[in-house]
């Protein structure tokens, strides 16, 4: 017998959502998707009328999603907003050249403005040229270095007012779960945060408007609309440290599946006892960009491909700093450290 519409009791359902376990039809889906969204930005008071903002738009399901919604619920709202899609090519030959070909679809679906900036152009390097360099032990380290920073570089091009991304989730329970398996209380703190002030010059508010949609959900809306997104997964990140994570919640997940909530809503009410040092948020003195130290991990990295020693910014080595500002020579043995790579 078919199972009706928890919500509308007339519909048949088509789908049981992941998030509540209720049978749905897919209106009903997708009006509970967009309101649940709709709440989130209302109650964090995400946007102001009049900004300006900037969609990071990589192709995937979840930053299409985010436009697609963005876009309907702006309208819907009113919500008064100015949205421009932002893209980074990380020059990843036969993944993201072929998921930029998805985003510029996207700008002509959505009739959105879309700006696109390249690592090529802001670094000097692609990731294909970096790979081949440091191997595929540590390339997300750079990657995702590099993109934060080139996002927010986009950004300023643009003059947008706050940058919104397609974290969901998964993604900040995923955070959640990494810093705690690395000790690092400093991330651990502001990991679960819905949205981030500015922090000083060349660096734009970001958001979450996903923050609490789960992956899943994301994915049965994307189909069940019929967005059009790239699926494929990056060709370099097997080897990511999220994927264990992810791994492991998604264990979790099949086991308890408010297990992603959970752990979001941990990180959210962590506390740090008095006396624990934390990091003071400084600027880089090369770029200007934020950084606890001397130099922002950016610069590290990009001084140690430029000099051949790929291993510079990988691990902590702030005992070095000094000498890359003052562009002092490394001795022998430090260049063979820094040098040695494990493919």
């Amino acid at each position: 017998m078919p199972v009706l519409c928890n919500s509308c009791a007339e519909k048949r359902a088509v789908l049981k959502r992941p998030k509540t376990g209720h049978s749905l039809c897919k209106e009903c889906f997708f009006w509970a998707f967009e309101e649940e969204v709709h709440q989130t930005i209302v109650a964090a008071k995400l946007f102001k009328p009049g900004e300006s903002v900037g969609i990071a738009a990589s192709g995937g399901k979840d930053s299409t999603v985010l436009a697609h919604v963005m876009k309907l619920l702006n309208e819907r709202y009113k919500y008064g907003l100015e949205l421009t899609l932002l893209s980074v090519d990380e020059g990843i030959t036969g993944y993201r050249d072929d998921s930029l070909e998805t985003v510029k679809r996207n700008q002509q679906q959505y009739e959105l403005p879309l700006k696109i900036v390249s690592y090529e152009e802001l670094y000097g390097w692609t990731m294909d040229a970096i790979v081949k360099q440091v191997g595929l032990k540590n390339n997300c380290t750079f990657c995702g270095v590099f993109r934060r920073q080139a996002l927010d570089r986009g950004a300023i091009m643009l003059k947008v007012d706050k940058i919104c991304t397609g974290h969901n989730a998964d993604d900040v329970a995923e955070t959640v779960l990494m810093n705690v398996l690395r000790g690092d209380i400093a991330r651990l703190r502001r990991c679960t945060a819905i949205s981030t002030a500015s922090e000083g010059d060349g660096v734009v508010p970001r958001c979450k408007p996903l923050k609490y949609a789960y992956e899943k959900e994301i994915v049965l809306y994307a189909y069940f609309k019929k967005l059009d997104y790239f699926s494929t997964e990056c060709i370099y990140s097997p080897n990511a440290y999220r994927g264990y994570a992810r791994t492991f919640l998604k264990d979790l997940e099949s086991v308890r599946p408010s297990s992603i909530m959970d752990i979001i809503h941990s990180g959210e009410n962590l506390s740090v006892k008095e006396g624990v040092r934390m990091p003071v948020q400084g600027t880089c003195s090369r770029c200007g960009y934020i950084s606890s130290q001397p130099l922002c991990k950016s610069c590290v990295l990009l001084e140690g491909l430029n000099r051949g020693l790929p291993k510079l910014g990988i691990g902590k080595h702030h005992r070095f700093h000094e000498k890359i500002l003052s562009q002092q020579p490394f001795t022998e043995k430090e260049e063979k450290k820094l040098k040695s790579v494990e493919f």
